[in-house]
């Protein structure tokens, strides 16, 4: 955490980070390990993801790999205001499932000396910007854009292909339902 000398007081400064990307392309492993290195810095840290996403498990932030860490399951993002008491560092994963709100709220955070780190998709499984996010890169002080690999090239691969017919724009999955695709591959995929 950065101290910022102003007069005779020092206050903390806050920022927003962002790790976004496709599906299996490590962004929850990122946020665990930006997370972890906080904590072990004697950081205080809360970690919040959405309460809908209980696809590992019900309350902590898990990764595809089977990385996890304690985290706290809200229905919106304003619980996140709400539930960030004394701390230093606030996580949040799945960011694309919280409301048009969360970018106010990190804002918020942010503002008053708190660093937030967020991860999610940057496009929905039609390749179109995903909820909250694209409002979240254009506030946050640090973008991390990572990528998977192809699942039928090879090439790094920056879309969640939906490989189920279901038009849901939220439909929680693992590899039964999408896959990894570069962009000669999705737009092959898709018709485009």
């Amino acid at each position: 955490m950065f101290l910022e000398q102003k007069g005779n007081k020092t206050q903390k400064k806050g920022w927003i980070e962002v790790v976004c990307g496709s599906m299996f392309s490590g962004k929850t492993e990122e946020l665990i390990r930006r997370l972890k290195r906080a904590e072990f810095a004697q950081q205080k840290v809360e970690i919040f993801k959405p309460a809908i996403d209980i696809r590992y498990d019900d309350e902590n932030v898990v990764s595809h790999v089977g990385t996890s860490i304690r985290s706290t399951p809200v229905p919106s993002s304003g619980n996140i205001l709400l539930l960030a008491n004394a701390v230093d560092v606030i996580g949040i994963d799945e960011a694309q499932f919280f409301d048009d709100e969360l970018p106010e709220v990190c804002e918020k955070l942010a503002n008053s000396g708190i660093r937030v780190i967020i991860a999610g998709l940057d496009m929905d499984f039609t390749g179109k910007p995903f909820g909250p996010i694209p409002d979240l890169l254009s506030k946050a002080e640090f973008v991390t854009k990572v990528h998977a690999i192809c699942m039928h090239c090879g090439d790094l691969a920056q879309y969640s292909h939906r490989k189920t017919k279901n038009e849901e724009l939220v439909l929680l999955g693992e590899i039964e339902e999408y896959e990894p695709l570069c962009r000669k591959c999705f737009n092959l995929v898709t018709n485009r």
